[in-house]
């Protein structure tokens, strides 16, 4: 598993291994705590930053991002290898799903801006800056060993590439949703409907909140109305609005200040779209 799936970068031997460009993003072969510690803070990582979001674009969307994070991280490897065969750090056996990571991170932070995450001893930030917080650190340390810094910046410029497209309107990744059988256009907040979709009242009120503006309202439908529909109705308005003062909360405060309770909510009708 380590000569042949781990990433070794040298040329021309990777050219014979293409698939290494992958497969060493699924491997975690350092032993003791530091190896332990490794595989840990990755998978956490990637469910505390991956879990709404595939809740919200579904997982073949965070699955093509973390394939792209992986392969970016690989040919940055290779390349600076190429480049430096005089630097081990760029020359060493790669192995580690830390470049995808990362991907997903910066995608996620790019796509939403006020996305915010809790961390230990600091508080509240906004995602983005702790994916700044890592490239400083991989480039304040670039000459230790055991961490390839290169798969992390890699990592990092295709999450950004990412980011940038799905922040336009575009899905990064169609062939992974056709991967999990779902159409390259599907995502769990509908944008067709007559009334805006959960995200599109989202996105218009961090709009509103950056431009200092009022988002748009909603238009108005008229319908007969029975009896026999009073009730539905109010229970819709109460559930609408009980929706619109999350959304409110998200554009003070960011995702993170929900509640579990609010952000189930927020599931649950983002999927009644």
């Amino acid at each position: 598993m380590y000569l042949h799936l781990a990433l070794n970068p040298a040329i021309p031997g990777i050219l014979f291994e293409p698939w290494q460009l992958l497969t060493y993003s699924f491997l975690h072969l350092s032993g003791g705590m530091g190896g332990l510690l490794h595989i840990l803070f990755n998978m956490m990582w990637m469910v505390w930053i991956g879990r709404d979001y595939e809740r919200m674009y579904g997982p073949g969307r965070l699955f093509g991002i973390y394939v792209y994070g992986a392969v970016g991280g690989a040919l940055l490897t290779v390349l600076l290898g190429a480049l430096l065969p005089g630097m081990e750090m760029f020359t060493a056996i790669v192995h580690g799903a830390s470049g995808a990571v990362l991907a997903i991170m910066t995608a996620v932070a790019i796509h939403h801006p006020q996305q915010r995450i809790g961390l230990m001893f600091i508080g509240v930030v906004r995602l983005i800056h702790v994916v700044i917080g890592f490239i400083a650190l991989d480039i304040l340390f670039i000459s230790g060993g055991g961490t390839s810094v290169s798969a992390h910046l890699g990592g990092v410029v295709a999450g950004l590439i990412a980011g940038r497209v799905a922040l336009n309107g575009g899905n990064p990744a169609p062939w992974a949703d056709a991967l999990f059988n779902r159409s390259t256009s599907s995502a769990r907040f509908s944008q067709s409907s007559t009334s805006p979709s959960i995200l599109q009242r989202m996105e218009e009120r961090l709009a509103a909140k950056k431009k200092g503006a009022s988002p748009r309202p909603e238009p108005k439908q008229t319908a007969q109305i029975y009896p026999m529909d009073v009730g539905r109705g109010k229970r819709m308005n109460e559930t609408k609005a009980e929706v619109d003062r999350i959304l409110d909360k998200i554009s003070a405060s960011g995702y993170e200040s929900l509640t579990r309770k609010e952000k189930e909510v927020l599931l649950r009708e983002s999927e009644s779209d």
